[in-house]
């Protein structure tokens, strides 16, 4: 079993990878108040779960807000991002898995 360090993934966000396999990855990202997950996407299939905090999300131009034991999923290639807005922590699947955390 492989552990994987914590690495900061922008201002207040770390993500650390909590497992990894050529068709799936989950990885846990932790928020201070007020952080963001900038606009992005990615061709990848997203699942959120939110293990604490409360997060401001924002999916193709709508938002939402989320708290604890909430669950979505985004789309391939659709643009979303985050901003905190109670210190928390995120756990997300991707599949396949992003290669680029590794």
């Amino acid at each position: 079993m492989t552990t994987f360090p914590v690495v900061q993934a922008d201002p207040g966000v770390t993500r650390q990878v909590l497992a990894d396999h050529p068709d799936l990855m989950i990885v846990a990202f932790n928020f201070n108040q007020g952080a963001e997950g900038k606009l992005h996407h990615h061709p990848h299939v997203q699942s959120t779960f939110v293990k604490s905090g409360r997060f401001a999300f924002t999916i193709n131009g709508e938002q939402t807000e989320v708290g604890p034991g909430d669950s979505f999923i985004i789309p391939s290639n659709a643009e979303h991002g985050a901003v905190c807005l109670e210190p928390g922590t995120l756990i997300d699947s991707f599949t396949p898995r992003r290669d680029d955390f590794l």
